[in-house]
């Protein structure tokens, strides 16, 4: 339960950036079907998810060492 309380921003991004590769290969895609990446759904999904995850977690890590610095100079 502690790693998800410390995960949940990464987590947050993990679901949007799924989202996104979903509605990027809803909506834009690839019409001949010969790009790896976006001639399925479940690539472009997990994809989504993978750079949703490091965007969040980068942002968590950032927001963690901020908090971090401000009770330290307390």
């Amino acid at each position: 339960m502690n790693y998800l309380k410390e995960k949940r921003v990464a987590l947050l991004f993990t679901a949007i950036g799924a989202l996104g590769g979903f509605l990027y290969w809803r909506f834009v895609g690839c019409v001949s079907g010969t790009c790896p990446i976006q001639s399925v759904w479940y690539w472009s999904t997990l994809w989504g998810a993978a750079v949703g995850y490091l965007v969040g977690d980068f942002i968590n890590d950032f927001v963690q060492k901020r908090k971090k610095k401000a009770e330290e100079e307390k």
